[in-house]
């Protein structure tokens, strides 16, 4: 048989829906068309093939041996020709670009923060997006956003401002620690009170305004940081208290080299979120990446990327 043409195909069409409508007079009704047509159809492929595909006639419609086998290749080629298109479906609508992803500092050891999972996810998807990923304090990870030197940002954020977009991820628990070399790491539980601990200079983290400490009503001068790291050091070294992320801490409190301190009441949750502003809409693979983020966490959200994603929305848009 010469090479395969578009009239070849026609053909192998024809004759693949004859097989499938187990003869000439059904096949019709789905080619739309007449019975004398789908055997001129069948005849004009059998002289190409130089072969004889079917018995027809008052015996009813039977393949032969030789019908059987251009069927089977017939639907290889069909489903390859099928598989090819979808191939060049996707390469004509695979997302290109740049992202530009902004997360807190030490989030690596929390086994709740599925962010890794999320671009490996995302990469493998859009192999053609180009991801940039930064790690900042919180607040300046929202003026960044805010500039527009990031598209997407995910951490706990001290206060929810105008013109962004605000979905909840997870949550990560905090407690209050003290390190092998302080004082009180020896100290039992039931000696240790809130007044004790007013006595002690403490680390308060910057970007939340020392919040997490106020409450201590410590006597002594803190220390302000802007890192979980920055915080663990002063920690570590004895000198000072301070709240950090449990997971960030357990390898500490696992070598003995950090202590919890009254951890049923020194303790809280901070809520983690991904958040982007309304420049969003026109950045596809940070629309893709949200959507990928969202699945990942398991959360039912349905974002707004339109002209409304300006204003502030919680976790149920």
């Amino acid at each position: 048989m010469p090479r395969t043409g578009n009239a070849d195909l026609h053909l192998l069409r024809v004759f693949a829906a004859v097989v499938e409508a187990r003869g000439f007079s059904a096949a019709q009704t789905h080619l739309n068309v007449s019975a004398p047509t789908v055997s001129n159809h069948i005849a004009a492929l059998e002289t190409r093939l130089g072969v004889r595909l079917c018995q027809r006639g008052r015996a009813g419609f039977r393949l032969t041996p030789e019908g059987e086998s251009v069927y089977r290749e017939t639907q290889k080629l069909f489903a390859g020709i099928e598989e090819f298109e979808h191939k060049l479906d996707t390469l004509r609508t695979r997302a290109k670009g740049s992202l530009a992803i902004g997360i807190v500092d030490n989030t690596i050891t929390d086994k709740t923060a599925k962010l890794h999972q999320a671009i490996g996810v995302f990469c493998t998807r859009h192999p053609d997006i180009s991801i940039t990923l930064e790690c900042r304090a919180p607040n300046d990870l929202l003026r960044e956003l805010l500039e527009g030197r990031l598209d997407i940002i995910v951490g706990s954020f001290p206060k929810a401002l105008l013109g962004l977009t605000y979905l909840a991820l997870y949550d990560e628990r905090h407690r209050f620690y003290c390190g092998a070399g302080h004082k009180l790491f020896a100290t039992a539980d039931e000696k240790i009170s809130q007044a004790v601990l007013a006595r002690h200079p403490v680390v308060a983290r910057g970007y939340w305004a020392t919040r997490d400490v106020r409450h201590l009503h410590s006597e002594r001068q803190t220390a302000n940081v802007n890192n979980m790291e920055a915080g663990a050091r002063l920690i570590l070294s004895g000198a000072y208290l301070g709240y950090l992320p449990e997971h960030y801490a357990q390898g500490w409190v696992r070598a003995r080299q950090m202590r919890a301190l009254m951890p049923d009441e020194l303790t809280y949750v901070a809520p983690f979120e991904i958040a982007f502003s309304a420049a969003i809409r026109h950045s596809r693979p940070a629309r893709l990446f949200v959507a990928e983020l969202l699945a990942v966490f398991d959360v039912a959200a349905t974002p707004s990327f339109g002209e409304d994603a300006h204003a502030l929305s919680s976790s149920d848009n």
